[in-house]
């Protein structure tokens, strides 16, 4: 697959997400937490909105390398790459949203409001919605009947380099 085409592919698979799974590493073990999506950069990337002295932002600042992962019922994604902590209040305006008033009380101002701003450089995405998802049914049973393996086309399954 072109690197352009499964670019665009993960972007299609991202772009309606507004949570994702952020991993960090600690110094003993991978956490995974839950985060809101601020906003997606070209799909590939995202801004995630934080508490600047959270947990997550301490193992951050030790080793900025992370996962985010995405997933609905038919759809999964997975992006590796760096995050960056971002006070910029210009920014944080831009982004904001009122839902996150239950995590920061007194709004954009918050003292406590952060952005992490994730770059990826390599993503990976399973895709079996729409007719993708009736290309994998009909892939699956004629596998099970035949006894071969299940093949995924790059339409449904690809490794990306960012």
């Amino acid at each position: 697959m072109d690197t352009n085409d499964g670019r665009s592919r993960l972007q299609d698979v991202v772009k309606d997400f507004d949570v994702a799974m952020l991993v960090t590493r600690t110094t003993s073990t991978m956490h995974a937490r839950p985060m809101a999506i601020a906003s997606l950069l070209d799909g590939i990337g995202a801004y995630l909105v934080t508490n600047v002295n959270s947990l997550k932002v301490d193992e951050i600042r030790a080793d900025p390398y992370a996962l985010l992962t995405f997933q609905t019922a038919k759809q999964f994604a997975s992006l590796q790459g760096n995050l960056t902590i971002s006070r910029d209040q210009k920014l944080i305006e831009e982004l904001w949203k009122d839902v996150w008033k239950v995590w920061f009380p007194q709004g954009k101002s918050d003292p406590n409001i952060a952005l992490l701003k994730f770059t990826a450089d390599e993503g990976e995405y399973w895709d079996n919605a729409g007719v993708q998802g009736f290309k994998y049914l009909y892939d699956a049973a004629k596998a099970y009947v035949t006894g071969e393996t299940l093949q995924t086309d790059s339409a449904q399954h690809a490794k990306v380099e960012l």
